[in-house]
């Protein structure tokens, strides 16, 4: 099979990441840091080994502050369901997925969050102006997508960044599509709370989920045994054992580490380099073939490895199955973020959706051009 849904989740995993699941679950299946015998030592050394890497490769204050989660989305909750309270006002983008734009619009109903959505626009600097005309005396965050999984759109993180520090704003960013791929400094970009997806930009295992947070949890979603401070009956405010209740997903964060490493040793520009090729050839090809493109021609800093696309009045939904039955993976229909698609306009027919990974090739897409063809 050619797997070209990878902003989704990465299909092909590397083998490094593999062999450190299985060498968990075979010789570290212990609770880590919770018994004074090797093996749950030798778990809990791996836990913060993961966390020490993570912690450089995103740049934040300390690995304490690399909280594990069940997933990106989980993350996102923790942030916005834990920081945000009824009075509070909420900027986020018009490219949202609905793991962002759900939780805000729930915590409308239930505590009154008052939220804008503020307009991206191709032209960066007027991107900054839509979310500085939104901001009130009462807003306390911005949380925004870093790359959107439509249409690839980056959106200006550097600059969003200065513009909530200068307004003592929180900044919160959905890194699903990003981290991995994008370069992302929390420091230099003034990001309080980073949400990652290792599954895809990271190659490690589903089911996975990291929440860096530079700035406290006010209200934790889930609550319980952590090893630390057993005796008390409220949860630690320390990170990051104040999000981390119950047994983390010791194989799975080794599978982090493994895929952290691995996209370290190929070097993440590489990566994003190789992707965004394969998507300009991509793009090149639906441009005179006759496609109907969304998304402008992928380039570097400006866009995530994505294209998105619709072929001659085809449902999304009969291109992507056409697709299937050739062994060739893509994603069709709305992608989970319906903001994106009302802003440009494709809410009633969504989209097919091409994401390459690391091990994709050009060969790859002739051969989805070949099969496209048959349509017509």
């Amino acid at each position: 099979m050619i797997y070209l849904d990878n902003a989704a989740t990465t299909g092909i995993k590397p083998r490094s990441v593999i062999n450190a699941v299985n060498y968990a679950l075979n010789n570290l299946s212990a609770n880590p840091g919770r018994g004074g015998y090797e093996t749950s030592n030798n778990a809990a050394m791996t836990v913060y080994e993961c966390r020490s890497t993570i912690k450089e490769f995103v740049n934040c204050e300390s690995e304490n502050n690399v909280c594990f989660t069940l997933n990106c989305t989980h993350s996102i909750n923790t942030v916005l369901q834990g920081t945000l309270k009824e009075g509070d006002h909420v900027i986020t983008s018009s490219l949202e997925h609905n793991a962002v734009i759900r939780p805000i619009f729930n915590l409308f109903l239930e505590k009154h969050l008052q939220y804008s959505v503020a307009q991206v626009d191709k032209d960066n600097k007027v991107t900054v102006k839509n979310f500085e005309k939104l901001i009130r005396k009462n807003t306390k965050m911005i949380i925004v997508t870093a790359a959107s999984n439509v249409i690839g759109r980056l959106l200006p993180l550097y600059e969003i960044g200065q513009l909530c520090k200068e307004k003592n704003i929180l900044f919160a960013v959905d890194a699903a599509q990003a981290a991995g791929v994008i370069p992302i400094d929390m420091k230099q970009m003034n990001i309080d709370y980073l949400c990652i997806a290792p599954h895809k930009g990271f190659y490690a295992p589903m089911g996975t989920g990291i929440l860096v947070a530079q700035k406290g949890i006010d209200k934790v979603i889930l609550q319980g045994g952590t090893g630390v401070n057993s005796v008390d009956l409220t949860q630690p405010e320390e990170l990051p054992e104040r999000i981390e209740s119950g047994t983390v997903n010791l194989p799975g964060i080794a599978g982090i580490k493994a895929g952290v490493n691995f996209v370290k040793n190929k070097k993440s520009e590489k990566i994003y380099k190789h992707e965004i090729e394969i998507c300009q050839h991509l793009y090149n090809k639906l441009l005179k073939s006759g496609a109907t493109l969304y998304n402008e021609r992928p380039e570097i800093n400006a866009f995530a490895p994505v294209v998105s696309f619709n072929y001659y009045g085809f449902e999304s939904t009969k291109v992507a199955d056409l697709l299937a039955q050739n062994g060739i993976a893509v994603r069709s229909g709305l992608h989970c973020a319906p903001l994106a698609h009302k802003q440009i306009g494709t809410v009633n027919i969504g989209t097919v959706r091409v994401s390459p990974s690391a091990f994709n090739s050009a060969d790859d897409i002739d051969k989805l051009m070949f099969v496209l063809k048959k349509l017509i």
